[in-house]
């Protein structure tokens, strides 16, 4: 006799196949959506603040350890124009970030078992959570002690008004970087959860994963202690929290067949 399980099993994505063409255009379709979401996040950028008041705000640490009456300067012929639409539209892509993860979710939603719909969510939230609170980590804390380490190298001969170019990559690196590098319980949690690995090995892999943490770090970072560590020390202090969330993750996201077999064994 048939166990009614295998039926649901079987039965769960039963209708969402979807031909070839129909998926290019539902890609199609979201990418769109995904344009209109930025396009609505610049302009409400363009309006206020403003690419002006967005270079103003990122400038803030800098400008914290210049003289009072210094300013960045613009080397570049077209730096004062392209220089404030680049910081527009990465904040217009750092702002429509949720929706354009949503995006990515409804591309995939339907191939999904229930099981891993449950998990997919929560994750694209989280991260995006984790990304912003990395970039915010280095434009309130990072990048003011970072420049104030350095500032106490420069000879008092020397007049430090650095170039907004070359002061804009060097942030926006760094906000890449940090909101990367905050994804570390997401990897934790999804390489438990697929049994790639785990808890106890991540456990012993803690000393080693230090060291990894302080490699990753100074390859990404500049060349001083400051934003080094402020990178290493929270990448390890994430990975703890990874694998606190793991167990509780790895263990509510089960699927139904592994959900009976851990029952009956």
């Amino acid at each position: 006799m048939a166990d009614p399980t295998d039926k649901n099993k079987e039965d769960e994505l039963a209708g969402t196949e979807q031909p070839f063409v129909q998926h290019l255009m539902e890609l199609r379709d979201r990418l769109l959506y995904c344009v209109y979401g930025l396009v609505v996040a610049g302009i409400l950028l363009a309006i206020w603040p403003g690419p002006a008041g967005l270079i103003d705000m990122i400038a803030v640490p800098i400008r914290a350890h210049m003289p009072p009456d210094a300013k960045l300067i613009a080397i570049g012929v077209f730096s004062p124009f392209f220089v404030p639409l680049k910081v527009l539209g990465m904040t217009a892509v750092l702002l429509a970030l949720p929706w354009l993860m949503y995006q990515c979710w409804m591309f995939v939603a339907p191939g999904l078992y229930s099981h891993e719909k449950k998990f997919a969510l929560p994750l694209i939230f989280f991260g995006s959570l984790l990304a912003y609170g990395g970039i915010a980590f280095v434009q309130f804390f990072v990048l003011d002690k970072m420049f104030g380490f350095i500032q106490k190298f420069t000879p008092p001969s020397v007049n430090a008004t650095p170039d907004i170019s070359s002061y804009v990559e060097a942030i926006l690196s760094l906000y890449i970087a940090f909101g990367v590098a905050f994804q570390v319980p997401i990897v934790v949690m999804l390489l438990v959860r697929f049994e790639m690995v785990t808890i106890e090995k991540l456990k012993s892999f803690r000393g080693y994963f230090i060291v990894v943490a302080f490699v990753v770090a100074a390859v990404l970072t500049p060349p001083d202690v400051v934003s080094q560590l402020a990178l290493a020390i929270p990448m390890c202090l994430l990975y703890e929290v990874g694998i606190i969330g793991a167990r509780y993750f790895a263990k509510n996201t089960k699927a139904p067949e592994e959900s009976a077999d851990s029952a009956q064994s």
